[in-house]
């Protein structure tokens, strides 16, 4: 089975994409924190966003890995890279590598693989669009924007960073705007999509409600 949670950043897909595949005993697939682990490689390796032949030689010589212990560890070449990819310099560099074709295909590919034959949870930006339109449950999540930078803001402090709600409210509506106009994929609600607003409600209730539909 495939369990489709899209929408934009902190809606709360991830955690409660997490919640639904530990609930149901399924695999969670986080696609977000894939394009930010392809993203941490390319600013170590300082790669020009517009050296193609570079930049398919990171997407082929990248392992990405799921591990325990819930299987929410991001592992890239036998890396942990779970709390990096976090960073505000990765945060501020993802949108514009996730633009790029050459990294969408490869990481739609290597998503489908990942999910094949499996039951999964997938979120991400895409999922119910492009990576899997035949999922067999769909659900798109928003917020009110406020709500999004506060919980985003926590997020990137807990990492020991700290930005002010100000900084990340004008970041995420410029993420939304580039995640939304982007030509390959763009953030947007499959039509059959069960749409969820999260602004008021808890991680439990979220996660109730997609399991209540699921069952």
């Amino acid at each position: 089975m495939i369990i489709a949670i899209d929408g934009p950043a902190g809606s709360g897909k991830t955690t409660t994409a997490r919640k639904v595949a530990l609930s149901l005993g399924f695999i969670h697939i986080n696609t977000g924190a894939m394009y930010r682990g392809i993203t941490l490689k390319i600013m170590r390796e300082k790669v020009d966003l517009d050296d193609a032949p570079a930049i398919v030689k990171i997407l082929n010589n990248t392992r990405l890995e799921f591990l325990e212990p819930n299987l929410d560890r991001l592992y890239m070449d036998g890396e942990d890279i779970s709390e990096e990819i976090t960073s505000s310099k990765v945060t501020e560099n993802v949108s514009q590598i996730s633009c790029i074709a050459l990294v969408r295909l490869k990481l739609v590919d290597y998503q489908r693989k990942m999910a094949q034959n499996k039951n999964v949870v997938l979120e991400g930006r895409d999922i119910g669009t492009v990576v899997f339109p035949n999922a067999d449950y769909k659900f798109y999540l928003r917020a009110d924007i406020k709500i999004r930078a506060e919980r985003r803001k926590k997020e990137i402090e807990a990492s020991g960073e700290y930005i002010s709600l100000e900084e990340v409210i004008v970041f995420l509506r410029n993420r939304d705007q580039q995640d939304s106009s982007r030509l390959h994929s763009p953030l947007m609600r499959a039509e059959d999509a069960i749409e969820l607003d999260t602004t008021e409600l808890s991680i439990d209730e979220q996660v109730n409600y997609i399991i209540n539909i699921v069952n």
